[in-house]
């Protein structure tokens, strides 16, 4: 079981930073606070606040074993130390009782009641986001564990009449491509799709999480530099989308698959008015584009053959949903 620390003091905070060998400055940038606040909290003159808690929660999660068993050794644990194979943030006393993290039955998968997809948890916690791993605090949500395939697109125009791609041919989807990304879609267009099934589009910040967890690993499978296990101009066809469930070995902690390569997807944050941010990379991308912090976007309008998108719904909507089926 991985240790647990349930208020952070200035001796756990000195032997997690002397555990993963940290310098002062080092730890306090992987932390995104100042040399001063560590310096402070390990002489016990201040104490750090829930989000901080939080922070140093996830930071001794992702510790390496060896580190882990460090750390217990300083404080005189005797709590088996085992890798950590999922990223759990415990929540501070303080946090809203709606955020509190619950699987929907005994399984943190389940089908949407609505347009019926796989849909997989990803809990309430800090993650760190971005190039400079800022720590950041994100809601417990459920996103799609496929990006949104034309097979899916398809139930959503007949139930709709919504507009199809450009590229089907009488209002249908090539009969090979059912189980590939949907394509040519503008963000007008995938949030339709989201409002129908009464889910949204990801912010990107809800994407970013599910793809890299909470370790702050650059990519979904980890920090090792691997084309082949993405969908991406170095490494798949080369010239079209694959099927979602292909790359399986790339799949992100959350068992969430495509994150990167494969097609773009839109998000429902906005960089500027009337563009909005594409998250993951295509098969069009250099793997060097294919890090899930990687800035993105394009105006509304833009459709492409490498831009589709998947949905998320917040935890609590998604219990609602599936009490009201009951």
């Amino acid at each position: 079981m991985p240790i647990t620390i349930n208020e952070w003091s200035q001796q756990e905070i000195r032997a997690l930073r002397t555990a993963r060998r940290l310098s002062l400055r080092d730890f306090a940038a992987k932390l995104g606070v100042s040399e001063r606040m560590i310096s402070k909290w390990e002489a016990g003159e201040n104490k750090p606040r829930a989000f901080n808690q939080q922070a140093l929660d996830t930071f001794l999660q992702a510790a390496a074993p060896e580190e882990q068993v460090r750390f217990a050794d300083m404080l005189g644990l005797s709590v088996p130390v085992s890798p950590i194979q999922d990223e759990h943030v415990n929540l501070p006393n303080s946090a809203d009782p709606s955020d509190e993290v619950f699987p929907v039955g005994d399984e943190n998968q389940v089908r949407h009641p609505v347009d019926g997809k796989l849909m997989t948890l990803v809990e309430a916690g800090v993650y760190f986001a971005g190039a400079d791993d800022e720590p950041v605090y994100l809601r417990a949500f459920y996103i799609d564990v496929f990006p949104t395939t034309n097979g899916d697109y398809a139930r959503f125009v007949t139930a709709t009449g919504h507009e199809p791609p450009q590229h089907w041919e009488n209002g249908k989807p090539p009969g090979d491509l059912l189980d590939h990304p949907v394509v040519f879609v503008k963000w007008n267009d995938a949030h339709a799709y989201a409002q129908w099934c009464a889910k949204a589009l990801p912010s990107s910040q809800q994407w970013e999480k599910a793809a890299r967890g909470t370790r702050g690993d650059i990519y979904p499978w980890g920090s090792q530099r691997t084309p082949a296990k993405v969908n991406c101009r170095e490494s798949g066809p080369g010239t079209t989308t694959t099927p979602v469930n292909c790359y399986a070995s790339g799949v992100s902690p959350y068992g969430v698959y495509d994150m990167c390569g494969n097609t773009w997807e839109w998000c429902a944050t906005e960089s500027t008015s009337g563009r909005y941010e594409l998250k993951g990379s295509a098969f069009t991308s250099p793997f060097l584009r294919c890090t899930p912090s990687t800035f993105n976007d394009a105006n509304a309008s833009m459709y492409d053959d490498d831009t589709g998108f998947r949905c998320v719904t917040p935890a609590e909507t998604m219990r609602t949903l599936l009490n009201m089926r009951k």
